[in-house]
């Protein structure tokens, strides 16, 4: 979509920050000794690490770094001076934790003076850099309002005002008002959301029916659109918690909490999925693999990993990896796995019962495809069949799809015989896409382990 590099920026802006950081603190550490001889091979290259270390748990924690496309430069320099006497203060405190008192308190000074205007100016001239990007018209968001109201009318001019703040109109929808604004009615609301890829719908009229307004949030959900509230159309959608937010002077309101629609969130996952699949790749796959391999071969004629194209994040394809379990057969890509399954083999109903099967996945979430922890990813056939089944079922896709999820450690794996069975899994994946944390994350890795040590009857 127009703005799919949004999810490089804010890792960006860390690497920024920790190149800043190391240069800063070189600089002082010269200004100071008047050398750089031998650096690494004394205290002060251990304490740049720490420095380095607590700084990312910073940005993590204040999530300070502006994600806000409308934010001032006041904003921007007090979040960066809570990070940095944050950051002061943790190392101050590690410091006289370890009595390590012969560090040069110049050398801190200057630390944090060249780093605080170090980052500043980087920060500031990449945003402005981005806005002026998106001024050209890159790496937008695209909305609709419902309602020629004045509220939605001042949201326009908002957006229209300060086009590097990236959103790109539509059109008026409302039956209420013929006119050259408006771009068509509310029943022509869904072709076109389909036909124009709209990312984002803002309702600003409270005049609609809710039944209506119902279903239109059902259809967005089905289609992976965001549906935001202007103050005045406080409508009650499906007895729902509405989450409040600012767009400059004005107050919107959000139907849904995405915790990871949060871009540190995003990235303190990412950075966990890294750890931790390398750590299992290094450590467990890398004599694990070869044994499974030669084991399947002997088992059974076919290869060793089976390949198969599964939904992602925001409905997208991917090419999702697992060790072949069953006989090479045609129905693979339409038909579920069930219980005393014909095409499974030998060796394979032990990998399935184990959950061994999955562990070339780990590979796919070192990719970014998927993620440890998330809502199971589907065949295409399935995703095509429950999106239209069960209600809610696209918003799992809000996130990235998990090898291990908060469905599967609650007993809802394996097949799925009936509509009522994938629904109780889409409430359990819509409740962690709400909820997450990385420690609900972490909270579930344990409840898995301890499940494949118990052994899972629906595992087949």
């Amino acid at each position: 979509m127009a703005h799919q590099y949004s999810k490089f920026l804010h890792p960006l802006y860390l690497l920024g920050d920790l190149v800043l950081l190391n240069v800063a603190f070189l600089i002082s550490y010269y200004l100071q000794f008047s050398n750089l001889d031998l650096f690494i091979f004394n205290p002060y290259f251990f304490l740049l690490i720490f420095f380095n270390i607590v700084w990312i748990f910073v940005s993590v924690l204040l999530d300070n770094h502006e994600k806000n496309r409308m934010a001032t430069d006041s904003a921007i320099a007090k979040k960066i001076i809570k990070g940095l006497v944050l950051h002061l203060a943790a190392i101050a405190t590690i410091l006289l934790f370890v009595k390590a008192t012969y560090f040069s308190r110049l050398l801190l000074i200057y630390s944090y003076a060249l780093f605080g205007t170090f980052v500043f100016t980087w920060r500031i001239a990449f945003i402005y850099t981005l806005r002026a990007y998106r001024k050209k018209g890159y790496n937008f968001r695209t909305y609709i309002i419902v309602g020629f109201t004045e509220q939605g009318q001042n949201l326009n001019k908002l957006f229209a005002k300060h086009p590097e703040f990236g959103y790109r109109f539509l059109g008026y929808f409302d039956d209420q008002t013929n006119n050259e604004f408006v771009t068509g009615k509310i029943a022509d609301i869904q072709n076109f959301v389909k036909e124009h890829k709209i990312d984002e719908i803002y309702f600003s009229t409270s005049e609609l029916d809710k039944t209506y307004v119902k279903n239109l949030v059902k259809f967005a959900d089905q289609n992976l659109v965001r549906v935001k509230l202007l103050a005045n159309s406080p409508h009650d959608v499906n007895n729902q918690k509405l989450y409040p937010s600012q767009v400059g002077p004005l107050s919107v309101f959000s139907i849904r909490k995405e915790p990871l629609r949060d871009s540190f969130s995003r990235l303190s996952k990412r950075v966990f999925d890294i750890i931790f699949s390398s750590f299992v790749i290094v450590c467990i796959h890398s004599w694990l693999v070869p044994i499974i391999a030669i084991l399947i071969k002997l088992d059974s004629k076919g290869p060793v990993f089976f390949k198969q194209k599964r939904t992602g994040l925001d409905g997208k394809d991917f090419w999702c990896l697992k060790f072949r379990t069953m006989k090479v057969n045609s129905d693979a890509d339409s038909k579920q796995a069930t219980k005393d399954d014909s095409r499974i083999t030998k060796l394979g109903a032990f990998l399935r019962k184990s959950s061994i099967d999955e562990l070339p996945q780990f590979f796919n979430t070192l990719k970014g495809d998927m993620s440890v922890v998330g809502p199971r990813p589907h065949m295409l056939k399935h995703t095509e069949y429950y999106s239209q089944e069960v209600e809610k079922f696209m918003v799992r896709h809000l996130v990235k799809p998990g090898i291990t999820g908060l469905a599967q450690t609650k007993g809802y794996r394996g097949e799925t015989k009936e509509v009522s069975a994938m629904k109780n899994r889409v409430r359990m994946d819509v409740f962690y896409v709400e909820n997450w944390s990385l420690f609900l994350d972490i909270k579930i890795i344990f409840m898995t382990v301890f499940n494949m040590v118990r052994g899972e009857k629906n595992a087949y």
